[in-house]
């Protein structure tokens, strides 16, 4: 009676352990997202790289985050256990965090973007540890066979969506205020965010984080428990020459990745480890007929699913940069923070993934699911009409105009649409599909593909069209002569408040410019006797102050190049204050980009790479599912 009693009481409510690692969770991915919200705003803003350069730095950080949880799970699998990966993951993120605190604080600095790096880099290894993780304790809070898993696993998925909706707007409304000496107040925020999720689980872990008999939960290895499963893998005979191979496949791939094709090293390192890590699984000879049909299905997808992700992470990146200059975000007198559009996603998620279980549940109730393949070409078609949509709201618009933020809204609300269709399936199906023996590696190839989308969305942000563009930023290097003769020939900032179509006159001068130790010196500034004035757009004047809102005087050297200069404070080796002057030179008629031989113009240009790129993926993947199910013999 007294077992029954206890069995009885198991299967109401879920364990206190679930609710710690749900705040855990929350908190980490709310500090992830915080930064993540801030990012480009802040290295366009604060310390003024252009946006071809920061979107490529933004690829670059969102690929690795997705490539160091393969170090990370080995790890914990071989050595640390689920428990030490995840408090060693939070204090290297958390002092990242810190770090880029640091940057925005010294933003004014030349060492500012070595702090970023540095910071940048903590986050990723870090995230590597903490990531794959956390979700592995969810399910071993249960008996085996327990029905509340599923329902555990939304739960903790609610807390990861609650942390990415809060984000964006804590630390935009501190980080994002329009001045760039705030970035760092954001970036703060997101620090004790994680350190929040750190004390909470090294607090609570011990009581909570259980299993049903009162054991430690991460405590060991996780090969520990899984002795019988290494014994097999470790039967399987390795062949040093398919090692060999791969790795020199690897090499090759990078060289090409990285020299005629110059997609840098990080993205050639990416690129050519998910090639060659599949091509490694794939051709080894234990492996059955029917074992590698169904590995193909899963490669297949992972090569679509990168189409996916590639343009739905414009949101960090090129998205931004449209919120921030091309969307009217004024909403009774108050202006929106661009970072703020970030939460849509997650706000829709929350919403809408019960209708999603419920209407794939009423469809397998009467046999009409549709199997994975087709959801994902569902999930893809769908990301291709959000950005349609955008197409459609920006076609024919002039730069200076303004849209309303209902475009964005709605893409972003699509876009979830499709990501509930694509991103759980996907993760549900390598599980399914896997053989035993090559979960994690597959599981592993997954994330690979990820990265690699990070990475690529990174390289199609660049081609985002610049109507301004800054092309060398100098420290120190105007005197105060020449600021003198500059003075009284200045753009006057009330302008900024003028019709954004009419014409600015402005003088032409004629700098002096050398360089020394790899810096421009400018000398003198003269005007032309032979051409006194030019006209500019007062466009792009708002725009450079919208990314630059310091700078107070500017003289046009020619009808393309505009010279900025800012008085800023810098402290010296004894700690006094010193005002020194500070130089950008920007170019009013930046080259437009180009994509396989077509030259993106203009904003609509840019978004039906998208339309084009997600549609044709989805209809290829459409088309190639009835091949996939054969494959997959018998899973759906």
């Amino acid at each position: 009676m007294s077992s029954t009693a206890t069995l009885s009481n198991t299967q109401k409510g879920h364990p206190k352990g679930l609710y710690v690692l749900f705040v855990t969770e929350m908190w980490e991915r709310f500090s992830y997202y915080g930064m993540r919200a801030l990012f480009v705003l802040f290295m366009t803003k604060a310390l003024l790289f252009d946006k071809a350069y920061a979107s490529d730095i933004y690829g670059s950080y969102t690929g690795l985050v997705y490539l160091t949880p393969l170090i990370g799970g080995y790890m914990a699998d071989r050595y640390w256990g689920n428990r030490k990966s995840i408090i060693i993951g939070g204090i290297l993120m958390a002092v990242g965090q810190f770090f880029m605190f640091l940057a925005g604080t010294l933003y004014q600095t030349a060492s500012a973007p070595m702090w970023m790096f540095v910071g940048l880099a903590f986050l990723i290894i870090g995230n590597g540890f903490f990531k794959p993780n956390i979700s592995t304790m969810v399910g071993q809070l249960y008996p085996e066979g327990d029905k509340r898993v599923d329902s555990a696993f939304t739960i903790f998925y609610m807390g990861i969506n609650l942390g990415a909706f809060i984000a964006p707007f804590v630390c935009g409304y501190l980080g994002d205020t329009g001045s760039a000496a705030d970035f760092r107040w954001g970036f703060l925020a997101a620090c004790i965010g994680m350190i929040l999720s750190l004390v909470m689980f090294i607090a609570l872990k011990n009581k909570y984080i259980v299993t049903p008999d009162g054991e430690q939960i991460g405590e060991a290895p996780n090969n520990a428990r899984n002795a019988e499963d290494v014994e097999k893998k470790e039967s399987v005979p390795v062949n040093p020459n398919r090692i060999y191979l791969w790795v020199g496949v690897f090499f090759a791939l990078f060289l090409l990745f990285y020299y005629p094709l110059d997609f840098g090293m990080i993205g050639s390192f990416i690129f050519g480890l998910t090639i060659a890590a599949p091509g490694f699984i794939i051709t080894d000879p234990s492996l059955e007929k029917v074992e590698k049909q169904r590995i193909w299905v899963i490669y297949i997808a992972a090569f679509f699913v990168i189409f996916f992700w590639a343009a739905f992470e414009q949101a960090g990146a090129s998205l931004t940069y449209f919120a921030e200059e091309q969307t009217d975000r004024n909403v009774f007198g108050t202006t929106v923070p661009a970072s703020y559009f970030q939460a849509i996603n997650a706000l829709a998620i929350v919403l809408f993934a019960p209708v999603f279980v419920w209407i794939w549940g009423l469809l397998g109730k009467k046999n009409m699911e549709p199997a994975s393949p087709f959801k994902q070409a569902l999930g893809l078609f769908l990301l291709a009409v959000g950005y349609l949509v955008i197409a459609f709201g920006v076609k024919g618009l002039e730069p200076s105009t303004k849209v309303s933020m209902m475009w964005l809204v709605s893409l972003y609300t699509i876009h979830t649409l499709g990501e509930l269709c694509l991103s759980p399936i996907g993760l549900s199906m390598v599980n399914k599909l896997s053989p035993a023996r090559f979960a994690s590696l597959l599981m592993g190839v997954w994330f690979l593909s990820t990265a690699s989308a990070n990475k690529f969305a990174g390289t199609l942000s660049a081609l985002y069209p610049e109507e301004v563009k800054i092309e060398s930023k100098y420290e120190g290097a105007v005197s105060d002569d020449v600021i003198a003769s500059i003075r009284g020939n200045v753009i006057d900032t009330m302008a900024f408040k003028a019709d954004p179509k009419q014409d600015y006159q402005l003088p032409i001068a004629k700098a002096d410019i050398t360089t020394k130790d790899d810096k421009m010196i400018i000398n003198s500034v003269s005007y032309d006797a032979n051409s006194e004035t030019a006209y500019i757009k007062v466009f792009p004047m708002k725009l450079i102050k919208t990314l630059n809102s310091n700078f107070k005087e500017a003289v046009l050297l020619d009808n393309n190049l505009l010279l900025t200069i800012e008085d800023i404070e810098k402290k010296t080796d004894e700690g006094e204050l010193k005002t020194i002057h500070q130089a950008q030179v920007w170019n009013l008629d930046p080259e437009k980009p180009s994509f396989a031989g077509f030259k993106v113009e203009t904003l609509y240009d840019f978004f039906m790479i998208f339309v084009v790129m997600a549609g044709a993926a989805s209809v290829f993947l459409f088309f190639l599912s009835k091949k996939l199910l054969v494959l997959m013999n018998g899973i759906r």
